[in-house]
């Protein structure tokens, strides 16, 4: 039998460290081991028993959650997953612990919301197991350029693709380890790249910024998607946090349309739904990529779009922080090639030529 997850909780709020310790010890695969009111205590209990994981708040007294990471990461290197609220204002010191080593993001369960703590207790206990599994990778500085002048639930099964357009378009999902690869990824690519739509799992309020964060680091313009928005070449459009984003196309226009529904693999937005609208809209003219992450979500997807003649490209295990969705999608035969992260912005540019 597979030993439980040891969690440690840091966190300043004694009922947020009460609703995540009772979120995470209903899972039997998750044992927590103590919680910490702040990185001193949390210090203190490390040295008397070393977590398998940490949930570690950003904002707390005496020492921030950032610092208290980097010195994680740089003496006794342990998985890290932030546990944040939605405001935005926030958003900024997130996604440079995630650039600091933090393996993923959690929002804060938010009581009274039935739905929002069922949710968040499936999302919360999935992200933990994740990042028990994650191969921790040393930081490196990012750099800057110069300013740029079953998805059944959500979207049935399409008997075939239009291909009246031969525009190539890229979708890529992406989920635990996801955020450095996908800056990694577009940051190689020019600035006349093929038009890009991609889910990451991530909350919301966090999508913007993180999409802000690229914009200011790649030679393409990257955004939050908003219903409606074409897809350009020389553009990656974000799926926005909490809602499936679906590639369309009228003419020789492509498109996305954001919707709400049901979790679809456990997330929302799902890169299931994404790669099954691109099955179906684009087909033979799609590129997909399946990065690191957790789960299965976007094999059957990607199985879709290999039928419908899409060429498939998944993230190689070296390589991966979580090797879980690749993996799932290669067992499913829905792969043609697997590639080091480095090698696959040169091989989406192949296929779009």
């Amino acid at each position: 039998m597979t030993a439980p997850v040891r969690v440690l909780i840091v966190d300043d709020s004694a009922i947020v460290r009460q609703t995540l310790s009772e979120i995470l010890s209903a899972d039997p695969g998750i044992q927590v081991i103590g919680t910490a009111g702040n990185p001193f205590i949390a210090a203190d209990r490390i040295a008397e028993q070393v977590p398998d994981v940490i949930t570690l708040d950003i904002e707390m007294p005496g020492m921030d959650g950032l610092t208290f990471l980097q010195r994680i990461m740089s003496q006794h290197p342990i998985p890290v997953i932030i546990c944040s609220s939605l405001a935005e204002d926030g958003a900024q010191s997130t996604l440079r612990a995630l650039e600091y080593g933090a393996v993923d993001i959690i929002t804060k369960p938010r009581l009274g919301s039935k739905q929002f703590l069922e949710e968040s207790s499936v999302l919360l206990c999935d992200a933990v197991k994740a990042a028990a599994q994650a191969h921790l990778r040393p930081y490196v500085p990012v750099r800057t350029v110069e300013p740029k002048l079953t998805a059944d639930a959500v979207l049935a099964r399409s008997t075939g693709a239009m291909l009246e357009t031969t525009e190539k378009v890229v979708v890529i999902g992406a989920s635990t380890g996801g955020t450095e690869a996908l800056r990694s990824l577009l940051e190689a690519l020019p600035g006349d790249a093929p038009g890009i739509v991609i889910v990451q799992h991530m909350p919301e309020a966090f999508t913007r910024a993180f999409a802000n964060r690229l914009d200011s680091l790649c030679r393409i313009s990257v955004k939050e998607a908003e219903s409606n928005d074409t897809v350009l070449r020389g553009r990656a459009l974000i799926a926005p946090g909490n809602h499936h984003t679906l590639l369309k196309r009228s003419g020789a226009r492509y498109f996305v349309d954001i919707k709400d529904g049901p979790l679809v693999c456990r997330h929302r937005p799902a890169v299931d739904v994404l790669f099954r609208s691109a099955a179906r809209y684009a087909g033979a003219n799609a590129v997909a990529v399946i990065l690191t992450g957790m789960g299965d979500d976007g094999a059957r997807g990607m199985l879709e779009m290999k039928e419908a003649g899409a060429a498939t490209i998944a993230q190689d295990e070296a390589t991966s922080v979580v090797f879980g969705m690749p993996k799932e999608a290669i067992k499913r035969g829905a792969v043609d090639t697997v590639l080091p992260l480095a090698a696959i912005a040169g091989s989406i540019l192949n296929h779009a030529r």
